[in-house]
């Protein structure tokens, strides 16, 4: 899934104003200015549009965490990973504290079954033998659900 998609989707579930956005990028040590930003929120089709570079990804996905848990400064910053659409679904998931009962209900929530162990293949490590990809459909889905649960 294209990380634009991500951050338009994260920004309308939690209200953000465009400088509420970039102090999100901040919060996970991104360096993203306000015209990168402006050129990350246009849809693929518009023109200016910019996808996102991983690193800036990598920041927003960090900074969603901080932002809905607090930063604890006791912590080392957490290490660099490509985000995949298992990494942006895991890390959605801390940001959210959600349980695999809270996930398996918002998939439902729109339109999408699935069982919890179809669920656990995704949160598993690369090479485990049950580790499976997560598809763009999922991931939409999930944060389509998401948006309606958060935004109630």
């Amino acid at each position: 899934m294209i990380s634009n998609t991500v951050i338009r989707s994260v920004r309308y579930m939690l209200n953000l104003s465009d400088e509420k956005l970039l102090d999100v990028f901040k919060l996970g040590e991104g360096n993203v200015t306000m015209e990168a930003l402006q050129t990350f929120l246009k849809k693929e089709d518009e023109e200016g549009f910019v996808e996102c570079d991983d690193k800036s990804m990598h920041s927003f996905l960090n900074g969603v965490i901080y932002l809905r848990r607090g930063k604890d400064p006791t912590r080392p910053p957490m290490a660099f990973e490509i985000p995949t659409n298992n990494i942006v679904l895991k890390k959605l998931r801390v940001a959210f504290e959600l349980k695999d009962e809270d996930i398996l209900e918002i998939l439902f929530q729109a339109g999408f079954k699935i069982s919890k162990t179809e669920l656990s293949a995704f949160f598993r490590k690369v090479g485990h033998h049950n580790y499976r990809e997560c598809g763009d459909q999922f991931l939409r889905n999930f944060l389509k659900g998401l948006t309606g649960r958060v935004r109630k």
